[in-house]
């Protein structure tokens, strides 16, 4: 049975939180410990009879782990729904006019959205580092997210409000489904685990969005 096969499965029967994150060997981890812990330790001591010289030694830098600079498209995803979610509720307070404190704090929260997705989530080296399926999905979430601030950035009537609202929540649908029908397209062990770690960054309310996204998209295919 392949992995994909395996995957559609096993969510048909369990929730997708515990198809993406493997659960923890706690009982494998406290074995590894004990090992450790009754190793017998090398010994590099100087003959008795040897005398060295004092030396001040610099302890060498303990080596970091690097984060390896991924796309978040899950990020993006997050991001577009909170706009379009903003643009559709400053609509409903259009006849306010355009100069309504409503709009304009709601205008000014979807250009906040819309930064830090192109400033921190989608980077050119995070792109960049991303497989080829995945950077096209993310180029084309930034473009659109350009597109959008900009026109923002200079709106200038009720009607480019509207367009604005109208354009983010169809991309945003569309974006979803591709990304999800990307993902599983693509899915495997290693990936599954990434999945979850990305997911696992979101807010609790993106989280329970996405995860619920993912549950329905396993039913479709």
């Amino acid at each position: 049975m392949g992995w994909l096969a395996y995957i559609l499965n096993l969510a048909s029967r369990v929730p997708i939180e515990k198809v993406l994150f493997r659960p923890r060997d706690d009982i494998k981890e406290l074995e590894k410990f004990v090992a450790t812990m009754t190793a017998p330790e090398a010994t590099n001591k100087a003959p008795p009879e040897q005398k060295t010289t004092p030396s001040t030694q610099h302890p060498e830098p303990v080596p970091q782990r690097e984060d390896i600079a991924t796309a978040c498209v899950p990020c993006a995803l997050g991001h577009f729904s909170t706009s379009a979610g903003l643009l559709n509720e400053a609509v409903r307070f259009k006849d306010e006019g355009i100069t309504s404190n409503e709009i304009l704090d709601r205008v000014a929260k979807v250009l906040e959205e819309q930064n830090t997705l192109e400033r921190v989530d989608l980077t050119p080296e995070k792109i960049r580092s991303a497989p080829a399926w995945e950077q096209e999905i993310a180029e084309s979430a930034l473009a659109q997210s350009r597109k959008l601030r900009h026109s923002l950035e200079n709106f200038q009537g009720i009607k480019q409000l509207e367009t604005a609202a109208a354009d983010t929540s169809s991309f945003y649908r569309e974006l979803n489904r591709k990304w999800f029908k990307q993902r599983f397209a693509h899915l495997g062990p290693e990936k599954a685990e990434r999945i979850a770690e990305e997911v696992g960054k979101l807010s609790p309310e993106d989280k329970e969005r996405v995860l619920k996204r993912a549950g329905e998209l396993i039913e479709e295919v």
